[in-house]
């Protein structure tokens, strides 16, 4: 049985793709796993392509390359579609999760004919319904657990909540709405082609998350102090 969980993500300068995968790294390591969270080498622009990996496992992990072969690949901006071949690599038995608006018949022609499970999140309506401003990364990494099933559903936002608290202690002012999109997406995520080529979608539910506790100093920071 394969414990090595790996994935790729591809985003541009700004969106916070590389935050989402260290985020997730994080919150993995917090629960017992080993992990690796990384950025490719080399200069980031503001609008230019990156791309990020997480390698997540029950073991010790004894490779440290870039991600060839990865099981989930996650891409924050459709507009890459046009330029980068995003599912290069990607396991036919994996899943590629795209933020878009746009619909399965014009998004499947673009992937080059991959085989496997394709996702789509519209992060942005997201966003917009719980922060008031389009920061894709949270929501995408909601998304992204949701499908690879890296961990359980709760162990995912209770660690998300302790570690954005102790890293960003000084911007408790957002955290409603930060865990409001964090649980949405988590319930947005539709599926657009199963590798049979069936068409479905998954079950959608419109979750609203209610904190009920007082908020203490160091919780959730808003998604715009997490961008890189």
């Amino acid at each position: 049985m394969r414990h090595l969980t790996e994935i790729r993500w591809h985003g541009r300068g700004g969106q916070g793709a590389k935050t989402a995968a260290l985020l997730l790294a994080d919150v993995a390591f917090g629960i017992g796993k080993h992990v690796q969270g990384f950025p490719e080498y080399g200069p980031e622009r503001m609008g230019a392509p990156i791309t990020a990996y997480d390698r997540i496992s029950d073991s010790e992990i004894r490779v440290h390359s870039n991600i060839y072969e990865p099981d989930f690949v996650a891409v924050v901006d459709d507009t890459l579609l046009h330029s980068v071949d995003v599912t290069a690599g990607l396991r036919k038995e994996g899943a590629v999760l795209i933020n878009t608006e746009m619909k399965k018949e014009e998004i499947l022609p673009l992937l080059k004919g991959y085989e496997g499970a394709v996702y789509i999140i519209d992060a942005r309506k997201v966003c917009m319904e719980t922060l008031g401003k389009y920061f894709p990364n949270m929501p995408m990494l909601a998304a992204l657990v949701r499908i690879s099933k890296v961990m359980e559903r709760d162990v995912f936002f209770r660690e998300m909540e302790t570690s954005l608290r102790h890293k960003f202690a000084r911007k408790p002012e957002v955290f409603e709405g930060n865990m409001q999109a964090l649980y949405k997406a988590f319930e947005a995520v539709e599926l657009v082609s199963r590798p049979t080529g069936r068409v479905s979608s998954m079950p959608s539910k419109d979750i609203e998350y209610r904190y009920t506790a007082s908020l203490q100093s160091g919780q959730l920071a808003h998604a715009a102090g997490m961008h890189v």
